[in-house]
């Protein structure tokens, strides 16, 4: 058996994966940029794919499994991912890889089953970024949360803070932190926290691998092209209920109602039956969906501004988004 590295790039050998997949029934991850291939004679025998930091369409001939293929495809992997400068890895796996996986340092931290697992390779990782949010624990009855990407900050964004601060003690305001967006993740933060510095009572937090990241929910990073995954919408959702609610205490999250995106109007779906209604041991969290705020019948969206911008129009931007967020708008197109 011969283990080979294999650009994405390489289209014969993609065409070769992508239907050893398919016998496999998994299906080529865009998102993926390198494959680790296990083959003899030039026939595939094992294969799984490196994106960013996560393992994904990891697939073996079922008739050799439990045979150490594995074990050494994972090897590579991990080795490449190092190379990569990736040590922080995650894997997404169908449940019957779970335990060999769990024998090779991987540590199951969320599942959707009988779909998929997901695992990284640290047993404490998870434990020390919840003590850090444990930290940041507010006192009070109600305890809100945002999750957003603000790409860029808009004043539908403000009103969603807003509604959401009169109806909670306190509010804590996570930003997406993958740079999958138009706009930097430095540049995203930097903006909500400017448009938000005359108001109290939100702590502001830098997104992290365990809320709506490529790691949990990477179709989110689609959604331009209306994919999205149940499984993913389930892993994401119990990460949060499960461990980011309980270290902050958090009572109630917040979302704004989703007329455009269906992506992103099925997360809210699903969040209000994984938070608030699924049998799990932790204690339920009441979903909140706040009504967007208009403009001329048309909600005040980002990408809406987005396609404003396209347009230099920033007559029309000026009342999408607030005064910070328009100077920076203005300030990078006439930079560019």
């Amino acid at each position: 058996m011969q283990l080979e590295r294999v650009s994405v790039k390489n289209k014969t050998k993609l065409t070769a994966i992508s239907q050893f997949l398919e016998k496999n029934d998994l299906k080529l991850d865009s998102q993926i940029e390198y494959f680790v291939i296990v083959y003899r004679f030039g026939e595939i025998l094992a294969c799984g794919g490196i994106a960013g930091n996560i393992f994904k369409c990891i697939a073996i001939r079922s008739e050799l499994r439990g045979e150490g293929i594995a074990v050494r495809l994972l090897t590579e992997m991990v080795n490449f991912a190092y190379e990569l400068n990736r040590p922080d890895l995650f894997i997404y796996t169908k449940p019957e890889y779970e335990q060999v996986f769990n024998q090779c340092g991987f540590y199951t931290i969320a599942e959707a089953y009988p779909n998929v697992v997901l695992l990284e390779n640290s047993s404490t990782r998870l434990a020390k970024q919840c003590a850090k949010w444990q930290a940041q624990r507010v006192a009070g009855e109600k305890i809100g949360a945002i999750v957003m990407n603000a790409n860029p900050f808009t004043l539908g964004h403000r009103y969603l803070i807003e509604q959401a601060l009169a109806q909670c003690d306190h509010l804590h305001l996570f930003i997406v932190s993958e740079n999958a967006s138009q706009f930097s993740f430095q540049d995203r933060f930097a903006l909500v926290k400017q448009g938000i510095a005359d108001l109290d009572r939100i702590t502001l937090h830098k997104g992290s691998d365990y809320i709506i990241s490529r790691a949990t929910f990477p179709n989110y990073f689609l959604k331009d092209q209306g994919l999205t995954d149940d499984c993913y919408l389930e892993l994401d959702l119990k990460l949060f209920r499960q461990h980011i609610a309980p270290s902050l205490g958090i009572t109630h999250r917040f979302v704004g109602s989703e007329p455009i995106c269906e992506v992103t109007a099925e997360y809210n779906r699903k969040m209000a039956y994984w938070l608030q209604q699924a049998p799990l041991e932790n204690p339920s969290i009441q979903v909140v969906e706040l009504e967007r705020i208009t403009l001329n019948d048309e909600p005040i969206s980002a990408s809406k501004v987005r396609k404003l911008l396209e347009r230099q129009d920033f007559e029309a931007l000026a009342d999408f988004v607030p005064a910070t967020t328009l100077q920076f708008l203005q300030r990078q197109a006439g930079a560019n």
